[in-house]
């Protein structure tokens, strides 16, 4: 009996929240951009929702980084089709690249976003939510940015 219980729990599909990257081509300049989207480990959000997204100057200088992230997540943006792309993400990839976007989106200074792009690559997936939380749902987000944004500049690696 026990058995034909823990059989059936382990054939059910595990519910996670379900996130998209879409990627598209302005000219010259790629944009990238996580959403989140309707699931029912999150009943709150009925339409897509924006996560973070980066373009420009800032993706360029991150963009080896950011590239691999996605190629081991599965999404290869080097054969995206000319009018965009579309493709799933895990939650603990969306999670850590979405945090890497909204922080790195206002930054100006190239050695302070190579701290922090490290620093958050080598935060475990508990504290990259965690701060992503507090980015999305607080009043004052750009706050809780800044702060990680002093506390990954200034600690001695």
């Amino acid at each position: 009996m026990q058995t034909r219980r823990k059989a059936e729990y382990m054939a059910r599909p595990t519910i996670q929240p379900s996130y998209e990257v879409r990627a598209r081509r302005a000219g010259n300049e790629l944009q990238v951009e996580i959403w989140q989207l309707p699931s029912p480990a999150s009943p709150h959000v009925t339409v897509p929702v924006r996560v973070a997204g980066l373009a420009g100057r800032n993706l360029e200088i991150n963009q080896i980084r950011i590239l691999k992230r996605l190629r081991d997540a599965g999404i290869r943006l080097d054969v995206m089709p000319v009018d965009g792309l579309r493709a799933p993400i895990d939650e603990a990839a969306a999670l850590r690249i979405a945090l890497m976007f909204r922080v790195l989106a206002p930054m100006r200074s190239r050695a302070a976003m190579v701290q922090v792009a490290e620093g958050i690559e080598d935060m475990a997936r508990e504290e990259a939510a965690y701060w992503l939380g507090m980015a999305v749902h607080r009043k004052n987000p750009r706050r809780v940015l800044t702060a990680l944004r002093v506390l990954l500049t200034t600690t001695q690696r």
